[in-house]
């Protein structure tokens, strides 16, 4: 009988297009679904040859300045940069290992430039700066939780390899940023804990990828932030949401529900791979650390 993993393989492959990337649930190829498919199929049994396809194509998406567009037909270089530096892993190496590590320490939210300091020094405002520095969707725009924290499991993995004082110094700040972005309920949401004077909510997804981001810290915010993800994962009926949590837990060595047949239906590529990658975690996979 096959089994909901097995699945999720055979559906990443059959999806896969003849250049060797993927979209997200059609033919358009995208850099965030062909990452998210490379890192699902690593070890996969049969997926050597998408493996071998992909991560050539994948790095051929690189742009001069570094960084990784959305897709091939794009010119600027955005978040997504975080998720292909993870994906490639050990294959991005010299030159372009380098010119996108830079991209990724040059990349920060505008709430960190002189500009806005000066505005909230001209305003009577504090200098939050003590809270981190994160990274933004796009470039010259605001910090937020989600890129932020990929861009933390991105770094890592090339500080793994190859340690650098400047990435351990930004991963330092990166995380205190994650930790002042935390919901009064013990999650995180966008990036905002309150919103209209009144506290805001956290999310299922955001909750899941910082918690994952701040694997192997220390705070005392750590216990209430498990709670929260252990909360969601009971509530939550998005397949992202779920997958992200579970790889957080599993990270943070919780106890992680076995998978059940009624999982929330895949929306597209992205959906189906990072459903592979939470039942490999599930298993006692480290997936998302270290070297690819």
């Amino acid at each position: 009988m096959e089994t909901l993993p097995s699945r999720a393989v055979s559906a990443l492959l059959q999806a896969q297009r003849p250049e060797g990337g993927w979209g997200y649930s059609d033919g358009v190829e995208w850099t965030e679904p062909t990452a998210l498919a490379l890192l699902a199929l690593e070890g996969q049994p049969g997926a050597e040859d998408a493996r071998g396809r992909a991560s050539p194509r994948l790095r051929s998406f690189q742009r001069a300045d570094g960084g990784w567009p959305p897709r091939p037909a794009v010119e600027r270089s955005t978040w997504v940069t975080a998720l292909a530096v993870l994906a490639l892993g050990e294959s991005l190496a010299g030159p372009a290992l380098v010119s996108a590590v830079d991209w990724l320490l040059r990349s920060s939210g505008e709430e960190s430039g002189l500009l806005h300091r000066l505005r909230l020094a001209l305003l009577g405002a504090g200098d939050d700066r003590n809270q981190g520095e994160g990274w933004p969707w796009y470039p010259q725009t605001a910090a937020w939780v989600a890129p932020t924290a990929l861009t933390v499991l991105a770094l890592e993995k090339v500080q793994a390899r190859e340690p650098s004082a400047g990435i351990g110094r930004r991963l330092n700040s990166a995380r205190r940023y994650l930790w002042s972005r935390m919901c009064s309920d013990g999650g995180w949401n966008h990036g905002s804990t309150r919103a209209l004077g009144y506290e805001a909510a956290s999310y299922p997804e955001t909750t899941g990828v910082a918690l994952l981001a701040l694997r192997g810290g220390r705070s005392p915010k750590l216990a209430q932030a498990i709670s929260a993800a252990e909360r969601h994962l009971g509530e939550c009926r998005s397949s992202s949401g779920r997958s992200w949590l579970r790889l957080a837990l599993a990270a943070h060595g919780r106890p992680v529900p076995a998978l059940a047949g009624d999982e929330p239906p895949w929306r597209g590529v992205a959906d189906t791979a990072l459903y592979l990658l939470a039942s490999r975690a599930a298993g006692g996979a480290a997936v998302l650390r270290g070297a690819a």
